[in-house]
């Protein structure tokens, strides 16, 4: 099945994608947030054949929703107006600052990590997804 993983920001959208056996999990894209955001990730959903569509959840370590899960919500109820793809989902704590400490060792200077980190922070919700999905056996 192939899955497209959404990290929604306030400014960038990275957006990652997984084979159809679901074993690699690599970053996509970048989109700008704003008032084309939706019909980018809906031609983008077209283009790549996606069957499922899993967006981070960017709930507080306290377990607290606050400004980015509302953000990630709505884009959810504007998405689903445009697709009838499935849409979940997924507990995306902490992967912002996993992708940026990997960037940083990596040695990518601030500027180009700026322009990836969103794709790889999606890349890591779409990762521990498949994990989840693989030991769950969930459909």
């Amino acid at each position: 099945m192939k899955i497209l993983a959404l990290d929604i920001g306030k400014k960038r959208i990275g957006v990652a994608t997984c084979d159809r056996l679901e074993i690699a999990a690599s970053p996509f894209s970048v989109i700008r947030a704003g008032k084309t955001a939706i019909s980018e990730v809906v031609e983008l959903l077209k283009k790549e054949e996606v069957d499922r569509v899993v967006i981070g959840l960017p709930v507080s370590l306290d377990g607290v929703e606050r400004e980015p899960c509302e953000r990630a919500r709505f884009f959810k109820n504007e998405l689903e107006k445009q697709t009838t793809l499935p849409i979940e989902f997924f507990d995306e704590r902490l992967t912002t600052k996993i992708a940026e400490a990997s960037l940083i060792e990596a040695g990518m200077r601030r500027e180009q990590r700026r322009e990836v980190i969103d794709a790889v922070a999606a890349s890591l919700i779409l990762r521990s997804y498949l994990e989840y999905r693989k030991n769950t056996g969930a459909a």
